[in-house]
C-alpha cells in the first residue's frame, strides 16, 4: 500500500510518502520545496552526489516518527540550510518547506 499525505508547517505544506514493504518497516519520505527527509532505505551518498538537500532518519515507521526523530546524516546542502545531524526533524522541517 502507498500512502500520500500533506504535512502542514506554518502556512506551507510538505508532501509525505509512505510505502508499506513486505515483512519490513515502511519506506518514508517527507518532501518540501527545498529538500527532503528520508528513511534509511534511501541513499544519502547519491543525494549528495546529485547536489540535493536531503537528511536521513532511521528506525521510523510513521510520519510522526520521522518528525520526532533526530537527523542521523545530511548532505552538504541540507546542512547549509540548517538540517544538521542531531537536530530533531520537527524543529527544522520548516527550513525545507
Amino acid at each position: 500500500m502507498i500512502e500520500i499525505d500533506q504535512i502542514k508547517v506554518g502556512d506551507r505544506s510538505l508532501l509525505a510518502l509512505k510505502v508499506e514493504m513486505p515483512e519490513a518497516p515502511p519506506l518514508l519520505l517527507i518532501r518540501g520545496e527545498r529538500g527532503f527527509v528520508m528513511c534509511g532505505y534511501l541513499n544519502l551518498e547519491v543525494a549528495e552526489r546529485l547536489g540535493l538537500a536531503a537528511a536521513v532518519v532511521t528506525g521510523v515507521k510513521s510520519f510522526e516518527d520521522v518528525l520526532n526523530s533526530q537527523i542521523k546524516g545530511a548532505t552538504t546542502k541540507a546542512s547549509a540550510l540548517g538540517l544538521q545531524t542531531g537536530k530533531t526533524v520537527r524543529d527544522v522541517i520548516g527550513l525545507i518547506a
